[in-house]
């Protein structure tokens, strides 16, 4: 799918090469279980061994991980750079943040709003006259995942494009050539899609009335504030990362996985006996994501940001609060441990923040405002042979492992992830 591809062999994820630390809030190591809260435990040794076990099971070269709570704090790299390679990932890599690049534009519209130069209920068709339905399309719809506009990047098109040429760059209105020449999915409000054209809206109609390019106004307005100085918004003509970076990969061709992440069976089994090689696909061009997954950052930054967007830095009260309360179920009959999808945000459990997955890279990152805890993990592989979203995976573990095993009134997300490119929420949100 035109969005994540596969997973690592575990060859690339020596023990040899990882490097890790905690340091406790107050600058003092934890090594053993401490519990100050009644609903946090932390435990540094149990919290490493997850991130390092499940990449190696899940076949990623690397992680790298960042756990903040008030009763210590976890920051760890493990693995290579390179499949097969002997150096060392580093904390300081940057990586490619795919879809959590959605809760920048969610945030620069939540600001516009603020400001007054557009309302929430506003019709998209007063900015866009050409989006199907745009009538009846408000702004809430867009960053909610609800207008039913077809998701560009589902299509066969986009796919056999990234598989076959890999450094395209892709404009705006090719991306929503394709969405708006599809019927949509429902009519607006009558359903839940993840669709990337919804975001890519959002980012146009943000540098319409903010008069910039949208990598200037997430540098004016987000990235400048709050000091996130290692994290970009590329030009779509060269995306490349500032180094350092590791290389990425992914098993299976886009338009393979477009159906389901999951490898045939013959091919899981060939990957995890090391005789199937994954794509390197480091330097891919990823304008196809824009506004919906193009930015590059920092394990640190990302951090900084999740505990941005949960305590409401950028907002006021009233905005943050109604960005807080407007997560709802994806779908009628979803389980109390799914993830919830709001005001281009998500919640998972008590924790708000989303998930990016694009061709080799897949990442979670998340807060919790009453706990403060903060959980920041990417890898540089994107699903398993099984389908599995790595850095997902193990962001769910880490939840467990902090504030124990699920139960049904919802203390960790729960759930598979999707198939196909972002199409529905599961563990992943989406697969870019």
């Amino acid at each position: 799918m035109a969005v994540v591809g596969g997973a690592l062999l575990a060859s690339a994820c020596s023990t040899g090469s990882q490097q890790t630390g905690a340091t406790g809030t107050s600058g003092t190591s934890r090594t053993s279980p401490t519990s100050v809260s009644s609903n946090i435990t932390f435990d540094r040794a149990k919290l490493q061994a997850t991130v390092e076990t499940t990449a190696k099971e899940l076949l990623s070269p690397a992680a790298v991980a960042i756990v903040k709570t008030p009763q210590g704090e976890l920051r760890m790299a493990y693995g290579n750079t390179t499949y097969g390679g002997s150096t060392p990932v580093t904390i300081d890599d940057r990586y490619r943040i795919g879809s959590v690049t959605k809760t920048f534009t969610g945030t620069v519209i939540l600001q516009l709003v603020q400001e007054g130069k557009l309302k929430l209920d506003d019709p998209v068709s007063k900015y866009r006259a050409d989006v199907p339905n745009g009538q009846k399309i408000t702004i809430t719809q867009l960053l909610n995942m609800r207008s039913g506009l077809y998701n560009y990047s589902e299509s066969l098109e986009l796919n056999e494009s990234i598989d076959k040429d890999p450094q395209a760059v892709w404009t705006t209105d090719r991306m929503l050539r394709i969405a708006f020449a599809r019927e949509p999915y429902f009519p607006p409000d009558e359903g839940f899609h993840y669709s990337n054209t919804n975001t890519v809206l959002l980012g146009l109609i943000a540098e319409q009335l903010d008069g910039k390019p949208l990598a200037t106004i997430f540098q004016d307005r987000l990235f400048t504030p709050l000091k996130m100085t290692r994290t970009t918004f590329p030009l779509a003509d060269n995306t490349v990362m500032e180094r350092p970076y590791p290389n990425s990969y992914q098993f299976g061709t886009n338009v393979e996985t477009m159906e389901s992440l999951a490898l045939p069976e013959d091919q899981q089994a060939a990957a995890y006996a090391g005789t199937l090689k994954p794509y390197d696909v480091t330097d891919n061009n990823t304008s196809w994501t824009w506004a919906a997954g193009q930015a590059i950052s920092t394990a640190d930054d990302m951090a900084i940001w999740a505990q941005a967007q949960g305590n409401g830095t950028l907002l006021n009260p009233e905005l943050q609060k109604l960005r807080l309360d407007s997560p709802q179920p994806t779908a009628p009959n979803a389980p109390p441990t799914a993830p919830k999808y709001g005001l281009g945000i998500a919640k998972f459990a008590t924790m708000f923040g989303h998930t990016g997955e694009l061709p080799g890279f897949n990442n979670i990152v998340i807060y919790d405002p009453v706990e403060q805890v903060t959980i920041v993990v990417w890898t540089n592989l994107g699903s398993a042979p099984n389908g599995q979203a790595v850095a997902t995976t193990i962001g769910r573990k880490l939840m467990a492992d902090l504030y124990g095993p699920p139960t049904t009134s919802g203390s960790q997300p729960a759930g598979t992830a999707p198939s196909g490119t972002g199409t529905t929420m599961g563990d992943d949100l989406d697969n870019q």
